[in-house]
């Protein structure tokens, strides 16, 4: 079916009726001038945006579109619990070429609630425009932290430690299988591929993880891994005015990546340290709070790897081989040479 056989105002319905039943903060959802909510008087509203624009963000030969919905969500409440915050709402718009076939929409918002389930988050407006392409989503989150407690990149201090949730350079690796790697697939166990894929397509935001980091009070700063480890450390350093040493023996890599690096003849450490859209946490801990921030990881099923420390200075420090070089960013900068 073609956009144009439903309209406007067909399209809103029925891309709506793929969504559930908004929360009890909802006060006006989807179909007024603009969705009204309500939050507890204790909590602060954390917001961000992001745009995802077809050929630059994404390409129908490396994502399917059930996923491209899920991850349209995840790069933003990512965003929010790396200031251990909650997501509750969003607002998803469009901008759709002409040509497009409605059924791919349909997929997409499968996708949009599956992550909105998973992470009790629900949409509550937005916007759809016609364009001649590309195909653009736009996604705002609004979520909630405790007022005075959101985790900051600018909060380290000499003496700290950095730590990294769960594992890095799957999804620079599930992408490099997609577009490069097709003729190694075989090579590769059925296990294997999925991980891979599941790291690039849909990665998990880290919402647990920042919760426990908020309430411990020992994380002294945050930042999720958009656009690979080295680029979102100099970020901390930069705001905090530390200098970070990393261990590059000691950065948590998932042994399908290892496996598929092998075959690849690269060096995953590359993917770990630039590859990006991993959406984990980095950032630091206070030492004394180290024991009892691991113990709740573990308990909550979570995984947890101290990489480094900071020191006093500037910049990032890569340890490697007991030689100690600078590591400046080269993950995805949209404007950079």
């Amino acid at each position: 079916m073609r956009i144009h056989e439903l309209g406007e105002f067909g399209l809103i319905d029925r891309l709506a009726a793929r969504l559930g039943e908004p929360d009890e903060s909802v006060v006006v959802g989807i179909g007024d001038d603009a969705a009204v909510v309500q939050y507890a008087p204790d909590m602060q509203v954390v917001t961000t945006t992001d745009m995802l624009v077809e050929g630059v963000h994404f390409r129908r030969d490396t994502i399917d579109d059930r996923s491209l919905g899920y991850k349209s969500l995840a790069v933003s409440i990512s965003d929010i619990a790396a200031m251990g915050g909650r997501a509750k709402h969003a607002v998803l718009s469009l901008a759709i070429p002409v040509d497009l076939d409605v059924e791919r929409l349909d997929e997409l918002y499968i996708g949009v609630q599956e992550i909105c389930t998973e992470y009790g988050t629900h949409v509550v407006g937005g916007d759809v425009v016609k364009t001649s392409g590309p195909f653009v989503i736009s996604v705002t989150v609004l979520g909630v932290v405790e007022a005075g407690k959101a985790l900051l990149r600018s909060g380290a201090r000499p003496g700290d430690l950095i730590y990294l949730t769960g594992t890095v350079g799957g999804s620079a690796a599930g992408l490099d299988l997609l577009e490069q790697g097709q003729g190694l697939a075989a090579t590769l166990s059925e296990q294997q591929k999925a991980d891979l894929l599941r790291f690039h397509q849909r990665p998990a935001p880290q919402v647990p993880g920042g919760r426990i980091l908020l309430q411990s009070g020992g994380c002294t700063s945050a930042n999720d891994v958009s656009d690979g480890v080295a680029s979102e450390l100099n970020e901390i350093s930069k705001m905090s005015g530390v200098q970070l040493v990393v261990e590059a023996g000691k950065l948590p890599i998932h042994d399908s990546v290892r496996a598929y690096a092998a075959l690849r003849g690269q060096d995953p450490l590359q993917w770990a340290l630039f590859g990006g859209e991993d959406y984990q946490l980095i950032g630091t801990l206070d030492p004394a709070k180290r024991a009892e921030i691991e113990a709740d990881f573990a308990k909550a099923g979570l995984a947890l790897t101290i990489i480094g420390h900071a020191e006093a200075g500037a910049g990032v420090v890569l340890l490697q081989d007991g030689t100690r070089r600078e590591l400046r960013p080269k993950g995805f900068n949209h404007f950079g040479s």
